[in-house]
């Protein structure tokens, strides 16, 4: 039974209606390309299975990039789309253009490989993967206006833009009577750099959405690596050799996730759950999150973070023991 009581949301200033979270699609690349590696092949099915849920769960749009398996992740999304029978706009699709070794004229030429790895779904939101293409960011932006103008887009978005280039990119759309939608950045309890550094008051002082990504911080919010440290030896990518999912890592962030359990209790939920309750409400309505899912049961756990609502008291009190955290030595 579909979930048809989730609040949702503009983006930014834009006529773009969405959940407060979306769904990540980074895992569906097929375990291929440069930054699909990352990840092992999904089966078709278990990918379609994952992506129905998050629809009857109340989720209403995926974000992908063409970076993912070299647009392997695109088509598995969009062919999983068709096979459930959603239409356009109970499904939006975010999706980006991948800028490394390329210069602007690129988001031009590739845009209909785009669209097609797409089915030619409508790409609701397209945005810039990183700044550091051989081009200005000026031309990178000038180059989406075009795509906007030319009806292949409808919202223009950025990602891993830092304060100045965000707003730079934010005036250039201004001027050409649109809005920047988004920047989308790594943002979890574990990682508020965003709130430091000026990324996030500048967003919402002009009214830009921010999508975080990693909000579950590569699964250590979710406690399992605390409860099992020797699940960590299995895990892909990575992160077996980051110092967070070791054994000081671990203690370190102890406290943080022994708070989100004891909330979880109250409403009969996952530490998962109540931290990204927390990321999507903590701030007003300014940030959206995307965390993954590679299996069906992480994705029931996603849309169950959508039934509840933690109070000022508990975002605040999840806010302190976070920074705690961040802070200690």
């Amino acid at each position: 039974m579909k979930n048809t009581m989730v609040k949702r949301r503009s983006l930014g200033q834009t006529d773009l209606t969405i959940c407060p979270l979306g769904l990540g699609t980074w895992q569906f690349s097929k375990g291929t390309g440069m930054v699909g590696k990352f990840w092992g092949a999904l089966d078709d099915a278990l990918t379609e299975e994952i992506i129905k849920t998050s629809l009857d769960g109340g989720i209403n749009w995926f974000d992908t990039a063409e970076v993912y398996g070299g647009g392997e992740s695109e088509k598995i999304l969009a062919k999983a789309l068709d096979n459930i029978g959603v239409t356009q706009e109970e499904a939006r699709i975010a999706t980006k253009w991948w800028p490394m070794f390329r210069t602007s004229s690129s988001i031009n030429k590739t845009i209909h490989t785009r669209k097609e790895a797409l089915r030619n779904r409508p790409i609701d939101l397209y945005q810039i993967h990183q700044p550091y293409s051989y081009s200005s960011v000026d031309k990178q932006i000038r180059a989406m206006i075009e795509l906007v103008k030319a009806g292949h887009i409808n919202q223009v978005g950025i990602s891993n833009f830092n304060v100045a280039d965000m707003v730079n990119s934010h005036g250039i759309l201004s001027e050409n009577g649109l809005t920047l939608a988004s920047n989308q950045v790594k943002y979890s309890l574990l990682d508020r750099r965003i709130e430091k550094n000026g990324i996030l008051q500048s967003a919402k002082d002009l009214g830009i959405s921010i999508i975080a990504y990693s909000p579950l911080e590569q699964g250590l919010l979710t406690g399992k690596f605390h409860d099992n440290p020797a699940l960590i030896h299995d895990a892909k990518g990575p992160r077996r050799f980051q110092s967070k999912f070791k054994e000081a890592g671990l203690a370190k962030s102890k406290p943080l996730i022994t708070l989100l359990d004891s909330i979880g209790e109250k409403y009969n939920v996952s530490a998962s759950q109540v931290a990204l309750n927390w990321t999507i409400h903590y701030h007003g309505e300014t940030i959206f999150a995307i965390p993954g899912a590679t299996k069906v049961h992480h994705a029931q756990d996603n849309v169950g973070a959508l039934t509840f609502k933690l109070d000022d008291s508990e975002l605040e009190e999840i806010s302190r023991t976070s920074w705690k955290v961040l802070e200690k030595k």
